[in-house]
């Protein structure tokens, strides 16, 4: 039984809408990519906050699920979590509660979510040291475990360039998905990001540009383009042989404006 029946995220409360259509699509081109050997973990980050990383990771969790794939997401955010509040879960006990107590089991902070097919693995309470915990060997212990558990372990991360967290997991995944916003992703931020991923050995498999408008010409940037991690011979593909040059294309003409004070991000 599903811990919660009223998910808002747009991929369950309404499948049959474009942008539910779009995270379908994302879904579909990343099973290109992964066509010879399909992926079993795969981190989602952004440059810098409110980028909308984690509502992707959340939708992309869901569209994998309907899709059949036994699904799972770790929240490993773990100073400012959303996936609880996405799921609209309980957070009292989760991923830092298998780190500190090695008697945890994982049956014990696994939930149930309204979508079949996905569970979800909250960050628990917030640590004080984040990244020396992810640093642990504990954690690879932990991701390896759940990969033989799930067909696909999906891990949401803080902002690339604000702290150490997601390259430090970058390393420990099969890929990783940089999700970037038009109108408010800076390109030096995002050229830091890839700059900080490539340092960590990571394997960068596409991006998500999100935050197009949805009308007229934009609508179909957006729908094809924009949430479509494209195939090796593609978007992921160029995204690394052109050290970064497609992506400097891509947000070049985004406008220059700073985002807007946020005490939070996702």
């Amino acid at each position: 039984m599903a811990e919660s029946h009223n998910l808002k995220i747009i991929t369950h409360a309404n499948p049959k809408s474009p942008v539910a259509e779009a995270y379908r699509i994302l879904r579909t081109n990343l099973n290109f990519v992964a066509v010879d050997k399909p992926f079993k973990s795969v981190l989602v980050t952004s440059p810098g906050p409110v980028d909308g990383k984690s509502t992707t990771l959340a939708n992309l969790g869901v569209a994998m699920a309907q899709a059949g794939v036994n699904t799972l997401i770790v929240d490993c955010d773990l100073r400012r979590p959303r996936q609880h509040r996405l799921f609209a879960l309980p957070n009292t006990k989760g991923f830092t509660n298998l780190l500190a107590d090695r008697g945890t089991a994982l049956d014990e902070v696994i939930r149930e979510t309204a979508a079949p097919g996905l569970k979800v693995l909250t960050s628990g309470p917030i640590p004080p040291n984040p990244s020396e915990l992810l640093a642990s060997q504990h954690v690879k212990d932990v991701i390896a475990e759940l990969e033989t558990r799930f067909q696909l372990v999906l891990i949401d991360s803080p902002p690339v360039v604000a702290v150490a967290d997601a390259a430090i997991l970058a390393s420990q995944v099969d890929g990783v998905l940089i999700v970037v916003r038009a109108h408010q992703t800076k390109q030096n931020l995002a050229e830091a990001a890839k700059n900080l991923l490539d340092k960590a050995s990571a394997n960068i498999i596409g991006i998500v540009l999100n935050g197009i408008p949805m009308n007229g010409e934009d609508y179909y940037y957006y729908y094809y383009y924009g949430h479509g991690a494209d195939s090796q011979k593609g978007l992921a593909d160029r995204f690394g042989r052109s050290s970064f040059a497609r992506l400097r294309r891509i947000v070049k003409n985004l406008a220059s404006r700073q985002p807007k004070e946020d005490p939070d991000y996702d």
